[in-house]
């Protein structure tokens, strides 16, 4: 399955909010200042963002806990219900936009809405549209034993078991090689 430019963009803000939370085997909160939170906007690209603010933070980190639990729901009812509570939190107005030289894409935020507004809506009809699509299995945790980081599988053959190939991934396939090695006694 193939999601257009855009649904791939609010996917990947998606997973990246949801790991800036602290997670079990990282007390560290990647998004507790505004200047992180500028960061973030910068590195997402978000377009035509305001003077960030204080309150443009908090209304931002409480959206984490909102989407996190759809990375480990079980069920497309389930997701489906977080998804449309998330939505309805939003006010949607959709758009057709060609902005900073990508092609025509919907965006479903109305114009001049709040950072937080936008991401409820943009990520929140992404996600939809994974569910609608019969993919929820794309949504999933790093398979890490020592990571819990989220992740949206958007390989061809939903392969995509590490939240980062060159670092979880690689740390496994290294662990294993050398358990390998002290097997066979070498």
């Amino acid at each position: 399955m193939t999601f257009s430019h855009d649904t791939e963009q609010a996917l990947g803000t998606l997973v990246r909010l949801v790991n800036t939370m602290p997670g079990p085997n990282s007390q560290v909160d990647s998004l507790e200042t505004l200047e992180e939170l500028e960061k973030f906007v910068q590195e997402r690209e978000f377009s035509a963002v305001d003077t960030l603010t204080e309150k443009d933070l908090a209304e931002v980190r409480d959206l984490r806990p909102l989407f996190a639990p759809v990375f480990t729901t079980d069920s497309d009812a389930s997701a489906a219900s977080m998804i449309n509570a998330i939505i309805a939190r939003g006010t949607s107005t959709p758009r057709l936009t060609n902005h900073d030289g990508h092609p025509w894409h919907i965006h479903y935020s109305r114009a001049g809405a709040s950072l937080a507004c936008r991401i409820t809506v943009e990520c929140g009809i992404a996600l939809a549209q994974v569910i609608s699509a019969g993919e929820r299995e794309r949504l999933r945790r790093c398979e890490a034993p020592d990571c819990d980081d989220a992740l949206i599988d958007l390989s061809r053959n939903r392969s995509k078991r590490y939240c980062d190939a060159r670092t979880c991934g690689n740390r496994l396939h290294v662990a294993a090689y050398r358990e390998r090695r002290k097997a066979s006694g070498e």
